[in-house]
């Protein structure tokens, strides 16, 4: 047992499982004919499954009026845990107002069928801009998370939830590693300190050089890409993902890394988001977090470093993950080597570091990145998916 007891605690303290059993499961599709139906979005079902498989512990549902005014308004449950990100289910009022407090909702997905269930406790009206300015720092609907705040229904449903069974992910089967799993996976490797490294974009060399500085001081590098809703125009998820097996393979320590998938939905909401991308990787075993330059921002809303900078509004006992807060970085053609300002002696003009954007119109006109910012296969295979794409 004293094994166990060294893994990093859960946010929260306990890691919530709200995945329905063999007998309960049946008894929910007994009366699914007879319960009121919502349907979800992409994003919702997300959060249902995060929920269920204790990804957002403490949550055991989506937010009730205490608990979102306060994350909105102070980054913290109502009981005072740390929470940065509003967990919530919308429905316009129409579809709100048939629904009994304190009955049980059968959830669909965008296909109509049954995944889930609500047990609603509350359904309460919120303010879209206050939300959008506290928690995206803007209330301009061009950013991609106000633009789905702004599009989303009226009326918040709130209450635990049950997931009525966990299916295997139809793209990634080998790659969806719960927290259950992954703790039991470090444990088995004997690693008491573990990276998360978040990622929505495929992977260069930039963040190739950060984890492994990362990984020269602590057991094993968890490597998450995200795989659940993100914007048109970023790379879709099996391009990446192949782009990550291709430099495992050839460019890393495998028995010092572990890949797996993180089904939740992109918020972009910049420095909020980091400290709720680390919470995350904290339930999944994770006692350190690489936080980036610009982490989960996205186009000008945010300083470089602001998702840093907001580590130190907590204490560090509150949070109970490390952040490993690395500066931008580049191949310094003067050392010939990545470095950052911290470590390499060049002048601007020396450093080569492209923008995704930048990246994507390259591969477009079917010219490879060059083999400083990508490594050539992870380029080819980028390549190769977007001239698909395009053609």
């Amino acid at each position: 047992m004293s094994h166990q007891q060294e893994a990093i605690a859960p946010h929260g303290g306990k890691l919530v499982n709200r995945i329905a059993t063999p007998e309960q499961r049946a008894e929910f599709l007994s009366k699914a004919d007879f319960l009121p139906r919502v349907q979800l979005d992409a994003r919702a079902v997300s959060d249902l499954e995060m929920i269920a498989i204790g990804g957002f512990s403490p949550l055991t549902g989506f937010m009730n009026q205490e608990d979102y005014d306060r994350v909105v308004t102070q980054m913290r449950l109502a009981n005072g845990v740390v929470w940065s990100i509003p967990i919530t289910l919308s429905v316009t009022p129409q579809v709100a107002s048939p629904l009994p407090e304190g009955g049980l909702i059968r959830l669909d997905n965008p296909k109509g069928e049954f995944i889930g269930v609500l047990e609603l406790t509350q359904k309460y009206e919120y303010d879209k801009n206050r939300e959008a300015v506290n928690v995206y720092r803007t209330d301009d609907a061009k950013h991609p998370g106000v633009q789905v705040l702004y599009n989303q229904g009226a009326i918040h449903l709130a209450g635990d939830i049950w997931l009525l069974q966990r299916d295997s992910h139809p793209q990634f089967p080998a790659y969806q590693i719960d927290p259950a799993a992954s703790r039991q996976m470090f444990q088995a490797k004997g690693w008491k300190t573990i990276v998360g490294f978040q990622t929505r974009n495929p992977i260069h060399r930039a963040h190739e050089y950060i984890q492994k500085c990362a990984l020269e001081t602590v057991d094993g590098l968890f490597l998450h890409p995200l795989v659940g809703a993100t914007k048109e125009d970023d790379i879709p998820a099996d391009v990446r993902m192949r782009c990550y097996e291709i430099l495992l393979e050839n460019y890393y320590p495998l028995d010092r890394v572990i890949l797996a998938i993180n089904p939740a939905a992109m918020r972009y909401a910049g420095p909020r988001e980091a400290i709720f991308h680390a919470l995350v990787r904290k339930n999944y075993g994770c006692t350190h977090f690489i936080v980036g330059r610009d982490h989960a921002g996205v186009g000008d809303y945010y300083g470089t470093y602001d998702a840093q900078y907001i580590f130190d509004e907590f204490d560090p006992s509150e949070l109970g993950i490390v952040p490993m807060k690395f500066e931008h970085a580049f191949y310094c053609l003067r050392t010939k080597q990545m470095g950052t300002t911290k470590s390499s002696p060049s002048k601007p003009e020396e450093r080569v570091h492209l923008s995704g954007t930048k990246v994507r119109e390259m591969l477009r006109r079917g010219e490879l990145p060059p083999p400083e910012f990508s490594r050539p296969e992870v380029a080819a295979e980028l390549a190769r998916a977007i001239q698909l794409s395009v053609g």
